[in-house]
C-alpha cells in the first residue's frame, strides 16, 4: 500500500490558494490596463480640447454663419426660398 506525502485536503487547499493568487494576479493586470487606459484617453481628451480652442481662436471671432441673414447685406440662405 502506498501512503500519499499530501492528504486530499491539503492537495485541494493548494489548488485552490495557487487559483486564488491567480485570480488576484489577473484582477490586477486588469485593473492596471484600465488605469493606463484611462490616462490615455484623458490626454487625448486634453489635447482635443486644446487643439479645438487654438482652432477657434484661428478663425477670428464667435460669431457662427446664420441662416437669417447675410454677412454681405443679403437676405441669407433662408431669405432666398421666401
Amino acid at each position: 500500500m502506498c501512503r500519499r506525502w499530501f492528504s486530499r485536503d491539503d492537495e485541494k487547499r493548494m489548488v485552490a490558494e495557487a487559483a486564488a493568487q491567480q485570480r488576484a494576479a489577473a484582477e490586477e493586470a486588469k485593473q492596471q490596463a484600465i488605469q493606463e487606459r484611462a490616462v490615455a484617453k484623458r490626454e487625448d481628451i486634453s489635447e482635443a480640447l486644446s487643439g479645438k480652442m487654438q482652432r477657434k481662436g484661428m478663425r477670428g471671432g464667435g460669431k457662427g454663419r446664420s441662416l437669417l441673414m447675410s454677412q454681405s447685406a443679403g437676405a441669407g440662405f433662408l431669405g432666398r426660398f421666401s
